[in-house]
């Protein structure tokens, strides 16, 4: 007997081998989004508890909710896009960004 692992993936057949790779990609999948849900929600807990100092803050906080609104507008609602999208231009515009 050794202390070095044997590599089970190489006796496995091709379908066995594709399937681990398939579940082991759907749980790095599965980890992100929960971590990412983690991260939305400790971001919406902060604006939502600290009020905004000043007009770039308050935009920031508003481009976060036309981005959300944004994406459950369906594709065939192009005004509101157009509408949202033009929104943003004028955040740039009225912020000095470039």
């Amino acid at each position: 007997m050794t202390d070095i692992p044997v590599d089970l993936d190489k006796h496995r057949g091709m379908a066995a081998q594709k399937a681990t790779d398939l579940r082991r990609a759907l749980a790095e999948v599965e980890t992100n989004i929960r971590e990412l849900r983690e991260r939305e929600s400790d971001l919406e807990n902060r604006m939502m508890t600290a009020p905004a100092m000043s007009w770039p803050e308050a935009a920031v906080k508003a481009r976060y909710l036309l981005n959300l609104y944004a994406a459950s507008l369906p594709n065939e609602d192009t005004r509101h896009r157009a509408l949202v999208a033009a929104l943003f231009d004028d955040f740039v515009r009225l912020s000095g960004e470039t």
